[in-house]
């Protein structure tokens, strides 16, 4: 093979090794709704379904199940937990636990409260607690729902820290389903708390 023809044949071996070396793959789309899997959250979660994509989770494939299949409020005042219990619900024997805007993190002002909740419960070996996180009306309901999930786990985790097991505690979130719309930071303070109810 003749000198020039050896250095051609190189060159376009080299141009085709690096083109295909830097060619990217269009990224999976999920669910049709137009996000990718890079798009599909971001800092925090604070978007965590983007609007774009909400409507299209009614085409969820029906072989999915649940989280906690028959968890779930019965019309009687009753609670059926994930292990299929279930209990009488007594709200308000304890005041609920408030959090600040947009903040899982329990103040020293309300560590009493809690510290109320595990007393009975080492009272009550036999009683649970079911501890409902909300949200105000701030922010998006995906986020809400992620924000009173971390507040009901923010107090059950502090349960544990008074001797309470994970075992004796029911998380659910409510987000911002239980909000008012259209009132201030201020006036929706209310909105943003952990209740705590017990199970008996």
């Amino acid at each position: 093979m003749p000198k020039y023809a050896r250095i051609l044949f190189i060159l376009l071996s080299a141009v085709l090794v690096f083109s295909g070396c830097t060619r990217k793959q269009a990224p999976t789309q999920l669910g049709g709704g137009g996000v990718t899997g890079s798009d599909a959250g971001n800092d925090f979660g604070r978007d965590i379904v983007p609007d774009s994509i909400a409507s299209d989770w009614g085409d969820i494939p029906s072989g999915l199940e649940p989280r906690n299949p028959g968890a779930g409020f019965g019309d009687d005042g009753t609670y059926t937990d994930s292990s299929g219990n279930t209990w009488k619900m007594v709200e308000g024997m304890f005041p609920s636990v408030y959090f600040g805007f947009d903040s899982s993190a329990i103040s020293a002002s309300e560590r009493g409260n809690l510290q109320q909740a595990a007393d009975y419960l080492e009272a009550n070996p036999s009683h649970q607690i079911l501890i409902e996180g909300h949200c105000d009306w701030y922010g998006t309901a995906e986020y809400n729902l992620a924000l009173g999930d971390r507040r009901a786990e923010s107090a059950s985790n502090y349960l544990g820290t008074l001797g309470i097991t994970p075992l004796r505690v029911e998380k659910l979130s409510k987000g911002s389903l239980e909000s008012t719309s259209g009132i201030s930071k201020t006036q929706s303070s209310q909105d943003r708390r952990a209740d705590l109810i017990i199970l008996q």
